[in-house]
């Protein structure tokens, strides 16, 4: 996937205002517009362009696709960094999932990730108005959903200054993580989202979390995967090895004959809930080194010795 550099498309500078912004797009919609332009990739540079007007227009995208950096460009492989959006507080109006699909694969990679629905946004009832809902990815330790924690957590909410520059403003909530919560789980804070008009309450605001990678686990929904490294004589005679799980170390037995990839689960010990999921262990079979010249001997008298041929299977 290429890296689209949306400022060069729409011919302004990084720091430009979005009176700038609104005023190039217009110059060149009406140059490029398949209706009119005699330019022969007119309707490819007509609808680039309208994709990149989608992002700077908005201060939120705008806020966001920034925070990839100036150092890309044009035409490079891309891909999105696994933390990309953290942190950041989107309105209702802010990130559109239905864009999705409409734009390149950039686009749909960066913003089609359902960050921030409207359901619930600007509801008005005579001249009240309920305030906008506010969506924002947070990072938080694998094991906060082993036993449920508290954090401080910094949102940055993109915003206009008075000269049209997209600026971002900090605030810290207490957030309290719930056992058992779920990568992609989304935790509703009553109230803490744009205030309502009139009589009209403010709305709400939606964290999503997503776990910060761990050296070892991997969740997977409810269940949890650990790679475990075998000695090929714990995997071919069997074994009793200790394995991880984040409530202590337990002993697993390994059965003799234990391939690689093989997966040998822990009932229960996943992520907790009603019920809990489970552990699962892959088996990583590890070679010894050869070294030394004792430890090449005894590689020989095993070639030797076991008369074993993996690739038979691939002899025509």
């Amino acid at each position: 996937m290429d890296y689209k550099d949306y400022y060069k498309i729409v011919g302004v500078d990084r720091d430009a205002s979005q009176q700038e912004i609104k005023r190039a797009y217009k110059k060149l919609a009406r140059k490029y517009h398949p209706d009119v332009s005699k330019e022969v990739d007119a309707e490819a540079r007509f609808k680039a362009l309208g994709e990149a007007y989608s992002v700077l227009k908005d201060p939120e995208k705008r806020a966001a696709y920034d925070e990839l950096g100036a150092n890309w460009k044009a035409g490079q492989e891309f891909r999105p960094p696994p933390d990309w959006g953290t942190g950041f507080e989107f309105s209702g109006s802010g990130m559109h999932a239905e864009d999705a699909g409409a734009y390149s694969d950039f686009f749909e990679s960066l913003f089609g990730q359902g960050m921030g629905p409207q359901a619930g946004a600007g509801t008005r009832q005579g001249f009240n108005a309920r305030g906008e809902d506010h969506h924002a990815k947070v990072q938080v330790d694998f094991e906060d959903t082993y036993k449920g924690a508290s954090h401080g957590i910094s949102l940055r909410t993109p915003e206009l200054d008075k000269s049209g520059h997209v600026i971002t403003k900090n605030r810290t909530l207490n957030v309290k993580i719930p056992k058992g919560v779920r990568q992609g789980q989304k935790i509703r804070l009553s109230g803490q989202g744009s205030p309502g008009h009139g009589n009209g309450g403010a709305g709400d605001l939606y964290l999503e979390i997503d776990f910060r990678p761990h050296s070892f686990y991997r969740p997977d929904g409810k269940d949890v995967y650990v790679d475990l490294p075998l000695t090929p004589w714990e995997a071919a005679l069997g074994a009793t090895v200790k394995v991880p799980t984040p409530d202590g170390p337990v002993d697993m037995k390994i059965p003799a004959g234990t391939s690689n990839d093989q997966k040998l689960r822990l009932k229960g010990r996943g992520i907790p809930g009603s019920p809990p999921g489970d552990i699962y262990i892959v088996a990583k079979l590890t070679l010894p080194p050869a070294s030394s010249d004792a430890e090449k001997a005894f590689y020989k008298k095993m070639q030797q010795d076991l008369p074993y041929n993996p690739r038979g299977h691939l002899e025509v």
